[in-house]
């Protein structure tokens, strides 16, 4: 009798333990965004979310989804994006060599400017200044480890412009890539690269449905995506089986995570998390995983 009893009470311990908020607690695309809201009101700042899950269409959810942020480092998603564009059309080469420098022009006044390396966030490739490397060997820095240094070279290779160009072409109206990174003068007159959640979750659903350039750019540009080194965010909770094909974004008060996750059936949906004004990084990046978990829950039941 005691033995059975103490097995009840480990059984009626063990459930009464477990998470409030399971994948059950949401029916439907309502009461997951009623539970993401209540969950973002606990984090100061400023927050959007979108979600689509393109194996289902009728699961969607937006919040603040046309809020303009800082992009941050998301803009070297698209930036990725020009690149096979114009190596498609025959510019260039993705294997051609280019020049490694660090000096770049302001879009201000065309003055020149170097990068800090203690300001970025890949420091190997300030070692090669002078050498060179290719194309896609930047593009995996710019993307994998976020390199600073790298995106300015390849920004200046394919024209800010013709980023924001082919992004309106996907039917991102807002997203606007002016500049490369750390041009204070551009900075201090408030020209800085925007987007909004809508508009991020446009461009991963063009990769995720093979639609940017075409399908095997974007399966490529998945592939290089896959390897981000920055998982805080929509991968933290997730299992491992679970691909996600992501680049995150942060400078102070902002912290961003977008990406396309694919499930090991083949399922795949796009979630943007974008934040600013946020004080406190570290409770955005376990809030943000939470929400990413929420997801994958509602998604997988």
């Amino acid at each position: 009798m005691i033995r059975r009893y103490l097995l009840v009470l480990y059984i009626f311990i063990f459930v009464i333990s477990l998470p409030a908020c399971t994948s059950k607690s949401f029916e439907n695309t309502d009461t997951l965004k009623s539970s993401i809201k209540k969950q973002l009101q606990e984090v100061k700042g400023d927050f959007a979310i979108a979600f689509k899950n393109l194996s289902d269409t009728t699961q969607v959810l937006y919040i603040n989804e046309r809020e303009k942020f800082h992009a941050a480092s998301t803009m070297k998603t698209p930036v990725m994006i020009e690149l096979f564009k114009q190596a498609e059309i025959g510019r260039f080469s993705l294997g051609d060599s280019i020049l490694v420098k660090n000096e770049f022009r302001s879009i201000v006044d065309s003055s020149r400017y170097k990068m800090d390396i203690s300001e970025d966030s890949e420091g190997e490739l300030y070692d090669l200044i002078g050498s060179k490397r290719t194309i896609r060997q930047l593009i995996t820095d710019m993307i994998t480890m976020s390199s600073n240094l790298a995106t300015n070279i390849l920004i200046e290779k394919v024209g800010a412009h013709n980023v924001t160009q082919t992004m309106r072409s996907y039917g991102a109206d807002s997203i606007k890539v002016l500049r490369g990174v750390e041009d204070i003068k551009a900075y201090e007159r408030g020209l800085s690269n925007r987007t909004t959640a809508i508009d991020e979750a446009i461009i991963y659903e063009q990769l995720g449905r093979g639609k940017a350039v075409n399908k095997e750019a974007s399966n490529e540009m998945i592939e290089i995506l896959k390897k981000q080194h920055f998982n805080k965010m929509i991968p933290a909770q997730l299992p491992n089986e679970v691909e996600v094909a992501h680049k995150t974004g942060w400078i102070t008060g902002v912290n961003h995570d977008v990406g396309l996750i694919t499930l090991s059936n083949g399922e795949k949906y796009v979630l943007v998390l974008l934040s600013k004004n946020a004080p406190n990084r570290e409770e955005v990046l376990t809030t943000f995983a939470n929400i990413s978990a929420n997801i994958y829950e509602f998604v997988t039941n």
